[in-house]
């Protein structure tokens, strides 16, 4: 088929449209949708003109600003947020999605449930952060909470709940750039290369889909990560 054998774009999203209306689609439902479509299709993205701008990090000061803010709150719940967003690098659709039973205390561990056929992985917090960790998952068990961390109305949060703490935290610590979960994981992350920490062993916690980490994480094991990552993250600047 010839480019000018193709139906016309306009024409095509209008039949897409009868197709998905029932399922009554968002942006983000969309925009995996496409997604997996160029997955099953073999299609690369081909971006033409300037190149990708490079996400913002935040400097160790202004981690230390923010998270001062943090505790200075006394909401020992949103403390524990923000640190196991710090300490993990979880997306925040998956941090709303730990529950109670995913943590293993005595490992320093998390288990990260994925959906949709993904494979589960394994995330790491020191061991320094196991007793606030374990006094927030008591009180939880009080509450007969299921999740993590769950709201007044005792359903876990949304990701747009997280999103207003974290924004709340960047105002009162006077930070120019808004402090999100996505650059708390991109910290972790930074900060761990800076350290020397090879990709292959950031590869299972970051959840990133590339083959060839993933081909040199396999000759590795889980315990060989935790050691290197619990000997890096005591400098973590939290």
């Amino acid at each position: 088929m010839t480019t000018t054998d193709r139906t016309p774009v306009r024409k095509k999203a209008k039949q897409f449209s009868r197709l998905l209306k029932k399922e009554r689609p968002d942006y983000n439902y969309l925009r995996e949708l496409f997604r997996h479509i160029r997955k099953e299709m073999n299609i690369e993205v081909d971006v033409v003109g300037a190149p990708k701008k490079l996400p913002y990090i935040p400097t160790e000061e202004e981690i230390n600003k923010y998270y001062q803010a943090v505790w200075k709150s006394k909401n020992m719940k949103y403390v524990v947020i923000v640190k196991t967003l710090l300490y993990t690098g979880v997306r925040v659709s998956e941090l709303i999605n730990i529950k109670l039973s995913d943590v293993n205390l005595d490992k320093c561990q998390i288990k990260i449930n994925k959906r949709k056929g993904k494979k589960d992985r394994i995330v790491p917090f020191p061991n320094s952060f196991m007793e606030v960790l374990a006094m927030h998952i008591e009180n939880a068990k009080k509450e007969s909470a299921v999740y993590l961390f769950e709201s007044t109305r005792k359903k876990h949060y949304s990701d747009r709940g997280i999103r207003k703490i974290l924004q709340k935290y960047t105002d009162e610590a006077g930070i120019g750039c808004s402090i999100s979960p996505h650059k708390l994981r991109h910290f972790l992350f930074t900060w761990m290369k800076k350290k020397g920490v090879e990709d292959a062993l950031m590869q299972a916690y970051s959840g990133h889909e590339k083959p060839k980490s993933l081909e040199i994480y396999s000759k590795l094991s889980l315990e060989d990560c935790q050691k290197v990552y619990e000997n890096k993250i005591k400098d973590f600047p939290i």
